[in-house]
């Protein structure tokens, strides 16, 4: 991985992940966000619980946010889901997205990892929050950094 947020994913390929999100969330009412930083102190779960707060993401109507969280300097990441999906689902819930994401990481793609595991978590939320007539993008689908 490389060892600054800057250099982690060019504008062009962070577009390409904004447009993941986009093209996941047409599916489900679920809420993803990907938020990178260089290193985070402590537990990384924690670290990701803190961000999404932070963020906001507990704030959908359902309670079905979705945080990829990448430390860069730390070559580590984690994925939290809000209340609402630790509700409905079993607890090895997102082990196939993180797989999915681990196994382009270690190659070095890393848009690629970000793009496919965006869109397997969308396919896994489809199941338990399909979209309704009346869902609307609850959450930025920007990419934060700090």
């Amino acid at each position: 991985m490389p060892d600054r947020v800057e250099a982690f994913l060019s504008t062009i390929e962070e577009q390409e992940v904004v447009e993941a999100i986009r093209l996941a969330e047409k599916n489900t009412s679920g809420e993803i966000r990907v938020h990178i930083e260089n290193t985070f102190k402590d537990d990384i779960e924690n670290r990701a619980l803190e961000v999404f707060s932070v963020l906001k993401m507990h704030n959908t109507k359902l309670q079905n946010g979705v945080l990829i969280y990448i430390a860069v300097q730390d070559r580590a990441f984690a994925i939290y889901g809000d209340k609402g999906i630790h509700e409905v689902v079993a607890t090895n819930f997102w082990n196939d997205t993180k797989t999915t994401i681990a196994n382009h990481f270690k190659s070095g793609h890393f848009k690629q990892g970000l793009v496919d595991g965006i869109l397997h978590a969308g396919e896994q939320l489809k199941k338990h929050f399909p979209i309704s007539d009346s869902d609307q993008n609850e959450l930025a689908n920007e990419i934060s950094k700090s």
